[in-house]
């Protein structure tokens, strides 16, 4: 697969981002679907809502937190592999909303797609 990059949906997109796909639950605030320029949003990817309220962004949660993910994961393994098969050659951009660029949903899901290699 190619290379796996993460950014914030509020940046602007770029010519080199491949294949952008939003890994969040809600929809971004203030965000208009055509200056997010996804080419797909994979909600049921994102953990789920329980998981999300739980965590909070709560720094002191993450290594839990990423654990509780993971396991989510397991039950999405078709959708892991058909995001591999989407992206192709390209580069993969997840795109999520969280301030937070070091403790997020993404930065997990990064982490799983390269494992599965």
């Amino acid at each position: 697969m190619a290379e796996i990059r993460l950014k914030r949906i509020y940046e602007a997109p770029a010519n080199n981002d491949g294949f952008r796909v939003l890994v969040d639950r809600v929809w971004p605030r203030g965000m208009s679907r055509e200056d997010a320029h996804i080419d797909l949003w994979l909600k049921d990817i994102a953990p789920s809502t329980g998981l999300r309220k739980w965590f909070a962004h709560d720094v002191a949660k993450w290594p839990e937190f990423q654990k509780r993910y993971r396991q989510e994961l397991k039950l999405q393994e078709e959708a892991l592999r058909g995001l591999h098969a989407r992206a192709g050659k390209r580069p993969l951009t997840l795109l999520y909303g969280a301030r937070d660029e070091k403790h997020n949903q993404a930065v997990v899901l990064k982490r799983v797609l390269e494992v599965l290699g």
